[in-house]
């Protein structure tokens, strides 16, 4: 394992930059309508409850990656078999990124520029930051916090400035009842993206003084960001225009006309969307790399940098045939083939193992002492 060590407010800043990521392009949630806010804040308060599960796993095996955890509460097979699941889902999730990133770029900035030139761009930074470090990566999530929040605050600023908010289309408030948000929040937002916090278990080995509160206040920051994305989304656009809309956000953005002449301001929702995405492929690749050196027992995880870059953005090109399918793949089926089983089931089941097994211990080391 690297011997890198990184603070907490750099632990804070990557994981509210990997959750925030693409969250803010989609519209997530939007099945609620316009309740899609409550739906988002439901599925905050479930990955407040997840956090803990992970985070209480952390605190049994402090010096240990996910990669070690699982074999060291499952035993070595089917541990690393665990382990293994984990990179190909930490794998998987950065090729999506990679490709949302690719596809939106292509739709909205560079439509005649081949997606393979697109994807390879971002991927190629990535490889060269990871390959630096945790540390480089953790160093550069606190200066494009402070950045992404410039644009954020900016942006909302000219967005209240152009008149553009109707809270009426925010209202009925729940005119379908309490379990259409819930719903929603149980099959989609628990796991993207704050159940996606679990690649966290990679890096907080490499955390001095890590504290459950860090996590819970980015995943709340997190959340609340979202919540205020879609509220601004729908009272813009209405929930109709923002369910057809493949980025909501910058079609919000391209809406703003202030004094009749600052318009078109497309850049600081490429610029967010830039960020968003390069911090989450990164956290997510590190992930990778880090965890493929342990369970193959590299010593220097560096030199896979570049192999598995290159595998994760082909695969990145071969995942859908357009933008459309992969998210309907991302929503339809992720959730119950990748999502549930490695971000509640397999965790649960490896916290409950590892109870009983401290428990255990600490009753023979009482044995021990009162002989």
């Amino acid at each position: 394992m690297e011997k890198a060590k990184i603070n907490g407010s750099q632990l804070f800043t990557l994981m509210m930059l990997f959750e925030f990521g693409t969250a803010f392009l989609l519209p997530i949630a939007i099945e609620a309508k316009q309740d899609a806010w409550l739906s988002i804040m439901f599925g905050m308060v479930g990955g407040f409850l997840l956090f803990l599960v992970y985070y209480q796993l952390y605190r049994y095996y402090p010096d240990l990656l996910l990669v070690e955890i699982t074999q060291k509460i499952m035993g070595k097979w089917i541990g690393r078999l665990l382990s293994f699941l984990y990179i190909f889902y930490f794998a998987n999730l950065a090729a999506r990124v990679i490709r949302d990133f690719g596809d939106m770029l292509l739709t909205f900035a560079y439509p005649d520029t081949p997606l393979f030139i697109v994807n390879a761009l971002l991927m190629f930074v990535v490889i060269y930051t990871v390959s630096k470090g945790i540390e480089v990566l953790a160093r550069s999530s606190q200066l494009l916090f402070i950045l992404l929040y410039l644009f954020a605050i900016s942006g909302f600023l000219l967005i209240v400035c152009s008149g553009l908010l109707d809270f009426k289309n925010l209202k009925p408030v729940l005119e379908n009842g309490i379990w259409l948000p819930l719903k929603v929040s149980l099959t989609q937002n628990i796991y993207f993206p704050f159940g996606e916090t679990i690649v966290f278990l990679m890096i907080l080995p490499h955390v001095k003084n890590v504290s459950k509160g860090i996590g819970i206040s980015a995943i709340g920051l997190t959340g609340i960001n979202l919540m205020i994305t879609m509220i601004i989304n729908v009272s813009v656009l209405g929930v109709s225009l923002t369910a057809r809309s493949q980025f909501p956000l910058l079609s919000t953005v391209e809406s703003i006309q202030v004094a009749d002449f600052l318009e078109r301001l497309d850049v600081f929702f490429m610029l967010t969307a830039v960020i968003g995405g390069f911090i989450r492929t990164s956290v997510l690749f590190y992930a990778v790399v880090i965890g493929t050196a342990n369970l193959f027992k590299i010593k220097s995880p560096s030199k896979l940098c570049y192999p598995l870059g290159l595998v994760i953005l082909f695969y990145s090109l071969s995942l859908a045939n357009n933008y459309e399918e992969l998210i309907q793949e991302g929503i339809k089926a992720l959730p119950y083939y990748l999502d549930i089983p490695l971000q509640v089931i397999i965790p649960l089941v490896l916290l409950t193992v590892a109870f009983f097994k401290n428990r255990a211990k600490l009753k023979q080391s009482g044995v021990n002492l009162h002989k």
